[in-house]
């Protein structure tokens, strides 16, 4: 581009032209120049797309007061001038009625323009997140993730997700600008190809719902962490190599799930390693002789997926145990305090008592070592169990039940551990009925995730309303039942159930709300407050909870906890007076001794 620079090309309000063969802070002043708005005209090719209207308005308004105080960016283009940097100034003067504008002309190569438009539009804070995502996808042309991090003051994770994120197609990227989509989810969304996305975005049926995209994702991404596999086998799969090293393991396209979460977004690949792994499961323990026994049970031999999996083990060659017809035993876990602490977290349980479970279950853990040890010499094989669905394994002793009488004779078999064929139609009907119940419980459970999940995504809990009393029903009954323990609820709230105990849960809800008085609330709270405390080496001094509590209870108990404190300081007093005494004692000596 030939520049023309060097001499004057209109005259410019009686402004200097600017010298563009000039250095230095001298040429930077000279470039700032008064252009008519006429002149000068956007970018059609400026990446920024999106302005905030109320925030312009806003600028037009600071501009017809105190005019333009940062000078737009312009290069000459045929008889007028395009804006480079500045193009919002440049709409709130217009806006403003502005005749004139300041402007720095620079002279900028074809091919730099673009990278300078994008650099300065992503330095700023507003910048819509689809936007930035192609903004940075063109700068990752020519520059590698951490340059372009540099640049822009930002993380390597931030460039390498806004990378994935400009993969979204334009429907997805729809919702993600209008807010309906958050960008975590759009970048779990654009792990995938233009044509599963158009596949996920058609299965909406036009409506987004974040928690239906949300379990498309999870149906089609696998967690390497549990993965049954080596994920660092190369020979497992020698096309598709180790999963450590694979460009479809989200560890290594930028810790898009966290810093170094495996997830494997490949399921057909996953998928062909897991069946290679159960065959290579299946060969060694025909090998080694060992029992490889599925975790089904006969009740959940209707399941297509587990008859599948018994079906496989027969045509291998190996006979086939259940769980009804075998026992197990595995190497126990040795429990500790922080164990036992997690498991009784509901509960509140002292420091003695917490003591006292802990010695119970090691007692256990020592039996079922012992058990453990001896298995083999009791008739227990090496065996190994795996989860139908998963192919997770666990290396187990196993034994397998010898069936009575011709294998057909089920009078002695537990009811529930009978085959269907083999009930009675008595038995069958109470088993139907039992199932259909067990496929409502499994559905209710759905339904409620399901909810709880949407909920977790709406503004609810940043919702500026006073809280009702179905939702102070609600935090009554979540605190009682999982932070109140037996001899609380005996002493304080006896009388909260009272009366529900042959009642259904709904009808148990029900009661305890048309009854419910918020005294009774804030009698829970005021238990709370009380019992999460941080006894031990927190005090009121050095623990924020402790502190609050402490000024909390003042307004109702200062004379007692003025009489404790007063009990305190009389002790201190009398401690550091004969502290005092020592010391001087031995300042005297000290002095004596010429020390």
């Amino acid at each position: 581009m030939t520049t023309k620079a060097s001499t004057p090309r209109k005259r410019r309000s009686g402004k200097a032209t600017a010298n563009k063969a000039l250095n230095g802070k001298e040429a930077l002043a000279l470039q700032i120049q008064e252009l008519p708005m006429g002149k000068i005209k956007p970018d059609p090719g400026q990446p920024r797309k999106t302005f905030d209207e109320k925030s312009l308005g806003l600028l037009s308004q600071s501009i017809k007061e105190h005019g333009v105080l940062q000078p737009i960016t312009v290069r000459e283009s045929g008889k007028g001038f395009t804006i480079v940097m500045g193009e919002r100034r440049y709409r709130a003067s217009k806006l403003a009625g502005k005749k004139m504008i300041p402007c720095m002309v620079r002279n900028y190569g074809s091919g730099d323009v673009l990278e300078v438009q994008i650099i300065e539009n992503l330095q700023r804070k507003d910048v819509e997140p689809t936007e930035e995502a192609e903004a940075i996808a063109y700068l990752y042309e020519k520059h590698s993730p951490g340059e372009i991090a540099k640049r822009l003051g930002r993380t390597d994770n931030f460039v390498r997700q806004r990378l994935k994120l400009a993969g979204l197609i334009d429907g997805f990227k729809n919702y993600v600008r209008n807010g309906e989509m958050t960008i975590s989810l759009g970048v779990a969304v654009a792990l995938f190809e233009p044509e599963e996305q158009q596949m996920m975005l058609e299965a909406m049926d036009d409506e987004f719902n974040a928690n239906r995209v949300k379990r498309m994702v999870e149906e089609q991404t696998y967690d390497l962490e549990n993965a049954p596999f080596d994920v660092s086998d190369k020979a497992l799969s020698p096309k598709a190599g180790a999963c450590t090293e694979c460009p479809f393991n989200a560890a290594n396209q930028g810790n898009l799930f966290g810093e170094g979460k495996m997830v494997c977004t490949r399921s057909a690949c996953f998928e062909s390693k897991k069946s290679t792994f159960l065959m290579l499961l299946i060969e060694k323990c025909k090998k080694e002789n060992r029992l490889l026994i599925p975790e089904i049970r006969r009740y959940w031999l209707d399941d297509e997926n587990n008859r599948a999996i018994v079906s496989l083990l027969e045509n291998k060659g190996l006979k086939v145990h259940l769980l009804d017809g075998v026992r197990t035993i595995e190497a126990p876990v040795e429990p500790t305090m922080d164990s036992i602490t997690h498991e009784n977290r509901f509960y509140n349980y002292t420091e003695e008592e917490l003591k006292a479970k802990l010695e119970e279950a090691l007692e256990d853990y020592r039996e079922q070592l012992a058990s453990y040890g001896e298995a083999e010499a009791n008739g227990y094989a090496k065996g190994i169990l795996f989860h139908p669905k998963s192919y997770q394994k666990r290396e187990v002793f196993v034994k397998v039940i010898e069936p009575t009488g011709n294998g057909r004779n089920t009078s002695s078999v537990p009811f529930d551990k009978k085959k269907m064929d083999d009930c009675t139609p008595k038995e069958q009907i109470i088993k139907m009925n039992l199932r259909e119940n067990r496929k409502k419980q499994i559905e209710d459970n759905r339904q409620f995730e399901e909810v709880a999940k949407m909920i977790r995504e709406t503004n609810y809990v940043n919702m500026k309303k006073p809280l009702s009393v179905d939702e102070m029903v609600a935090i009554s009954i979540s605190l009682l039942e999982n932070n109140v323990g037996y001899i609380g609820e005996e002493k304080y709230f006896s009388g909260l159930f009272e009366g529900t105990t042959e009642m259904t849960k709904a009808e148990t809800v029900e009661s305890i709300r048309e009854n419910f008085k918020k005294e009774t609330f804030h009698r829970l709270l005021r238990f709370m407050i009380a019992k999460q405390v941080h006894l031990g080496e927190g005090n009121h001094v050095n623990d924020l909870t402790n502190l609050s509590f402490y000024n909390a209870v003042q307004r109702y108990y200062g004379k007692e906890i003025a009489a404790i404190e007063k009990e305190y300081a009389e002790k201190r007093d009398k401690r550091e007076a004969r502290l005092k005494e020592r010391i001087c004692v031995l300042e005297r000596k000290i002095q004596e001794r010429g020390d």
